[in-house]
């Protein structure tokens, strides 16, 4: 599947959150979205990023931002990285790698040498109208919130 862009339409998802209730794209309908993907719960990586995004979750929801993390982790993985790292936000188990895939955020990566399919890290920032405002490929995974705000122009 090709990619969204900035100015296409977001692609549609649903999915359980970490506590099994079902999240989708029409839940933030008339709201700004910071959509970002990543690997796995709990790894050095990952947690920089949410931990990033957790720091400036108020500054960011003064904005207008909601914010919702999505990975092929389960809902029980999901609500134990939420509780030890005290997230304000919800994240989508996408096990079946359906929205991963609509994002085109999941494909072929390198490693060492090695290639095998993983997830994209990757942020999408979707506007109140359900297009695509902004893409962020490489994240900045100890800055990823002030990377957010300087690229929206956020004080």
């Amino acid at each position: 599947m090709a990619r969204p862009k900035k100015g296409d339409k977001a692609p549609h998802f649903e999915g359980p959150n970490e506590k099994g209730e079902t999240v989708s794209l029409s839940d933030f309908k008339g709201k700004k979205l910071i959509l970002f993907f990543y690997p796995k719960d709990d790894t050095p990586g990952c947690t920089a990023a949410a931990c990033s995004l957790r720091d400036d979750y108020e500054s960011l929801r003064e904005q207008g931002f909601e914010l919702l993390g999505v990975s092929p982790d389960s809902p029980k993985k999901h609500s134990k990285f939420i509780d030890k790292y005290n997230f304000p936000f919800s994240l989508l188990a996408d096990e079946e790698k359906n929205t991963l895939k609509a994002y085109g955020a999941w494909g072929k990566k390198k490693f060492m040498g090695r290639e095998y399919d993983g997830v994209l890290r990757s942020t999408f920032i979707i506007d109140e109208k359900g297009e695509i405002a902004e893409v962020i490929d490489k994240v900045k995974t100890k800055t990823h919130a002030q990377q957010i705000k300087e690229l929206m122009e956020l004080s």
